[in-house]
């Protein structure tokens, strides 16, 4: 009798890793964003974890449909450790990168001796990457996982997409500016080429604004003037609790003028990577779109 194969299941992640275990694993923890991805796939994480942006409890805009209430929040960022992470038995961690390998949100000498316990996959959610190819590596690595995107859930993207296309041609003058709250005076204006959902919009016909050049990579840190100076005519607002709340800033008057002309969207910078979720966001947008005639 031959031996049994010990790489029944393996996936190579974004950084050309190789993870192997002898059977597809089904104790998965993830980053909250790639957990919501995962349940909308059909994958149910046992737990998932925050970044440095998050505190004590889950950040709700993140977290896409996936049940808050029946899936264990290990920590965030400095205060994840690897014994939270091993106390729920995984036998597969999903992570993020943003490029260059490192994982996110995971301190590294912890992701670095959490890979000595459980295999670690990480999926490179950056600027390489569009929205569609993002989506389509979270697919594959459902089907290593024995499940696979819901064919109404394409079907719907589709339909999104295409409602998008043509709503976007007709309102070719509307201007689209996604930005995120820094407090009483400042703002991060996103850079769409930057961001793959705001790129996708892009190129769907979407008339994203881009905010002043300078050093910021991903966005133009700011002053509210320098958004009213824009003019948007819907603002994609950050969602996600780490953005400065409305308290702060609702009673500068440039915000105002900009709250004013604008039709303003709940906006999660990190969308979770499927059909279902990306469908939403195209559709939420051309709903805008119309309401801007």
């Amino acid at each position: 009798m031959g031996q049994r194969s010990t790489t029944a299941w393996e996936f190579t992640d974004d950084r050309g890793h190789l993870a192997v275990a002898p059977e597809p694993p089904t104790r998965v923890v993830a980053y909250i964003q790639a957990g919501a991805g995962l349940w909308d796939l059909g994958i149910r994480p046992v737990g998932i974890f925050g970044s440095y942006h998050d505190g004590e409890h889950p950040d709700r805009a993140k977290a896409g449909a996936l049940p808050l209430d029946g899936v264990a929040y290990l920590g965030a960022g400095a205060g994840l450790g690897l014994d939270d992470v091993l106390a729920v038995r995984p036998d597969l961690v999903v992570a993020l990168t943003y490029g260059g390998g490192q994982v996110y949100g995971i301190e590294p000498d912890t992701a670095k001796h959490l890979e000595e316990h459980v295999p670690v996959v990480v999926i490179d959610v950056g600027q390489g990457r569009g929205l569609a190819g993002v989506r389509e590596r979270f697919a594959d690595l459902g089907r290593s996982l024995g499940v696979g995107e819901d064919p109404s859930a394409l079907a719907g993207l589709a339909r999104a997409e295409e409602e998008l296309t043509r709503i976007a041609a007709e309102r070719a003058g509307v201007r689209v500016l996604a930005l995120s709250p820094g407090g009483a005076d400042s703002v991060h204006l996103a850079r769409p080429a930057k961001w793959p959902d705001l790129s996708a919009l892009g190129g769907l016909g979407v008339r994203t604004v881009e905010p002043p050049e300078g050093p910021g990579a991903n966005w133009h840190t700011g002053t509210w003037g320098d958004a009213a100076e824009l003019a948007p005519d819907i603002v994609l607002l950050d969602a996600r609790a780490n953005a400065a709340p409305a308290a702060e800033y609702v009673g500068d008057p440039q915000w105002a003028a900009v709250a004013e002309r604008a039709l303003v969207l709940p906006w999660n910078p990190e969308i979770p990577a499927s059909a279902a979720a990306h469908a939403a966001f195209f559709a939420s947008v051309t709903g805008a779109l119309r309401a801007r005639a």
